[in-house]
């Protein structure tokens, strides 16, 4: 009993909370929650977890053609499998001593900073992938050597040729940085300094000269973090083609002069070659507007996720029209959370060709440029679409001075419906990455979403549509804990030809499936409520969905989660069904307390209480009073009455479908005759117990026993005192016992051990402890 009671005590602690949480909506809450060890042990997790002299294993390239994935990390460069990322190949790069002490004495740290640090790996080639690294404070490039086909199981550094990385690399490994190689021209977004101060958008390799952002004006970059850059056309001539950085920065309102963070986005003409008389070997078409992700508040006062972690782009049918899905998070003393909104290349060119941005006025105000815009107009890639310009160099003089003093544009870019499609507060988490897979269902396509998170786990999330698909419901699916130890993900990748995510850390590198349909249960209804359109009910499990797969009995509901409609062996249940009920018996003792647990798989469901008098046929709904007390892991009921036995029947209510998973017969055993007969027992008298031995085996007696040993009567002031006297009872009565047998003793170790593992369970007939 004082295992049991230390239970009760700890629900009581926690009761207040429980309690309030238990009424909350659960439609934000993960619909499976699967710890790393769940993970591991159901085979849905593969990890390296790292090399005792590396770490940062956050540049990810993916090989779908060689099925490899590409790893920068420090020091090392690896070639996972994709197949299984433990089968592997590594390069080791490690900077030179010379290079590492000239670092220390400068005043880094030897083992966090002076190291090479892979930022950049780009495929170049066919046959050469390019890689770059912070090597100590001393950026620095070369080629991968990886062969023409994938059988040539080449993976070799070319040491004979390096270059200076700077402009490249940046110099800090703690800077993000971004890069994109296109015709043998690489692109990227760093710092070009050892104080990491001269922040710039480069272009460099290739046979043209080196390019970059104008330096040192904060109206161009202002501190930026650089998180991606994509190309993506304008129209369908390749002269049009134009490069997008994501990024976020510091801006300085005109107004206050004071710091906020601005999520951004610039673009860039594959084409520009800078300027003739100004703006020589800078951008001439550089642009940038704000991304606005915000939720309303009170007072008319949006909370604004200004703080851009990561971009993902998913491909339409239309290559200029990709949708640009952005994970945010804000940050304060008072306010911490993350969203997801989603952007139409549509409207971000809307904003490009609307007003810039001016400060004029004596506060030196942001306004809207009223005057006249040059010709042609900043921002316009040079070529026979728009104006007829051959290059950047013949733009006329007022085009590059305008464009030099108004790289800024006055309106943001609002993501599609001016709202995000997901956010998340009042979690311990924050988001950090995200990949989206477009996953072909029976009744259409969803995005389905994976989002990396700072603690080291992937949230699956897929876009239902309400009404319309543009009025689109986000439902948590599953949250899995991917890695050993908490720790930020800093990098994804989703394979479709392997069905595979990969995921980067600063101590590993995991793989896990993309679906898990195994997990969700082996009945119809129970795929059916999960809503996982990569899953479906197969006529006897729940498997894979195949859109090609022509089987009648394929049962799948991802819009409404219905199975009362797709599972016809339901419907002769009505709205309720149990399958694999499970059914227990559990003994309490009058005026003590005991806790009747129910877990539902889905942390979605709502639990519902119905209770059931012996030879009674009709059920009550069970309603919380003093007496009970729901929470969210099930039903405490305070000082048990006679009246109290009876069968409890736990239901699970979910898009509104009821199952049953367990029934509960409650014995309730009159205190004061237990007393009396145990009493009794003490002293050797057995002639009383003849009735009680009947219905109990001798290890039952043996437990209750020790439960009225620890029991005291709970008419106490608090439950603290209760507890207090219980445990204080417990340890004063093993000291006055000291010449047991070795039975009781091992008896009273057992008692400890359950009270140390706080075992939710009650004293239930089945996990009584055994007599030694």
């Amino acid at each position: 009993m004082g295992w049991f009671t230390g239970i009760v005590c700890l629900f009581w602690g926690v009761l207040l909370t429980a309690r309030g949480n238990y009424e909350t909506s659960k439609s934000n809450v993960p619909r499976l929650k699967l710890s790393y060890k769940e993970m591991v042990e159901s085979n849905n997790l593969v990890n390296f977890n790292g090399l005792s002299n590396s770490s940062s294993y956050n540049t990810f390239l993916l090989d779908e053609e060689r099925s490899r994935l590409y790893v920068g990390a420090k020091d090392h460069i690896f070639s996972f499998n994709l197949i299984n990322i433990k089968d592997f190949e590594k390069i080791v790069w490690p900077v030179s001593y010379m290079r590492r002490n000239e670092c220390m004495w400068a005043g880094k740290d030897i083992l966090k900073e002076c190291a090479n640090f892979i930022k950049v790996l780009t495929a170049y080639n066919q046959t050469h992938l390019y890689a770059c690294g912070t090597g100590a404070f001393h950026p620095i490039c070369t080629y991968i050597q990886i062969g023409y086909h994938p059988e040539d199981n080449i993976f070799k550094l070319e040491d004979s040729h390096f270059e200076n990385g700077r402009g490249k690399s940046p110099y800090d490994p703690k800077l993000l940085t971004t890069s994109l190689l296109i015709d043998g021209e690489l692109y990227s977004g760093t710092a070009a300094d050892f104080m990491g101060r001269d922040f710039a958008i480069f272009r460099t390799l290739g046979q043209h000269h080196p390019i970059r952002t104008e330096q040192h004006d904060s109206r161009w970059l202002n501190d930026p973090k650089f998180v991606s850059a994509h190309l993506i056309p304008e129209s369908d001539n390749p002269e049009d083609d134009k490069i997008y950085f994501f990024f976020r920065e510091n801006a300085l309102d005109g107004d206050r002069s004071a710091k906020a963070t601005y999520a951004r986005i610039s673009q860039i003409c594959k084409n520009d070659f800078g300027g003739h008389r100004s703006l020589v070997n800078k951008w001439t078409t550089f642009l940038k507007a704000r991304l606005i992700c915000s939720v309303p508040g009170p007072n008319g006062i949006d909370t604004f996720f200004d703080e851009l972690q990561d971009v993902f782009l998913m491909n339409s049918k239309d290559p200029k029209n990709p949708l640009v899905y952005g994970v945010f998070t804000a940050s304060s003393n008072i306010f911490k959370g993350s969203a997801v909104c989603i952007y139409s290349m549509n409207d971000v060119r809307r904003v490009f060709l609307g007003p810039y941005a001016h400060r004029d006025g004596p506060n030196y105000q942001w306004v809207p440029y009223q005057s006249r815009v040059p010709y042609p107009r900043p921002g316009t890639c040079p070529s026979k679409t728009f104006g007829g310009f051959n290059s950047t160099k013949s733009f006329p003089d007022d085009v590059i001075t305008f464009a030099r003093s108004h790289p800024v544009m006055y309106n943001p870019v609002f993501p599609i419906n001016n709202h995000p499609i997901m956010t998340k507060t009042e979690v311990n988490y924050q988001f950090t990455q995200i990949v989206v897979d477009r996953v072909d269902a029976e009744d259409g396509q969803y995005d389905v979403m994976f989002i990396g998170t700072d603690i080291g786990t992937v949230l699956k999330v897929v876009s239902v549509p309400k009404e319309t698909w543009n009025d689109l419901e986000e439902v948590l699916l599953e949250e899995m804990t991917v890695f050993p130890e908490p720790t930020a993900i800093s990098a994804m990748v989703l394979s479709t030809k392997q069905q595979q995510l990969y995921i980067g850390s600063d101590t590993g590198v995991a793989q896990m499936p993309l679906h898990r349909c195994d997990v969700y249960g082996r009945a119809c209804a129970e795929c059916c409520l999960a809503r996982d359109p990569y899953c479906a009910w197969d006529g006897s499990a729940c498997s894979r969905y195949f859109p090609n797969t022509k089987r009648r009995t394929r049962r799948q509901d991802i819009r409404n989660g219905d199975p009362l409609t797709h599972c016809p062996e339901l419907q002769r249940y009505g709205n309720q069904y149990s399958y694999n009920l499970e059914e227990r018996i559990i003994y309490g003792v009058e005026n003590s307390s005991t806790f009747l647990e129910c877990s539902p798989k889905s942390q979605q469901a709502m639990v519902h209480w119905h209770f059931q008098r012996h030879k009674d046929d009709q059920k009550q709904e069970i309603n919380e009073d003093d007496h009970i007390i729901k929470i969210e892991q099930g039903l405490l009921l305070r000082s048990l009455q006679r009246k109290d036995s009876g069968n409890y029947f736990c239901h699970a209510v979910e898009h509104g479908f009821v199952q049953i998973l367990l029934k509960v017969t409650l014995e309730v055993i009159d205190k004061v005759r237990l007393e009396e007969l145990l009493h009794k027992d003490d002293e050797g008298d057995h002639s009383k117990t003849k009735e009680m031995s009947n219905s109990m085996t001798p290890s039952h007696k043996v437990w209750y026993r020790d439960i009225m040993q620890l029991l005291n009567h709970p008419n106490l002031n608090t439950m603290d005192e209760f507890c207090e006297q219980v445990w204080k009872r417990d340890r004063k009565q093993r000291r006055q016992r000291p010449g047991h047998s070795q039975g009781n003793s091992n008896k009273w170790k057992h008692l400890q051990e359950n009270k140390k593992g706080r075992n939710r369970r009650t004293h239930e007939f089945e996990r009584a402890p055994r007599s030694v």
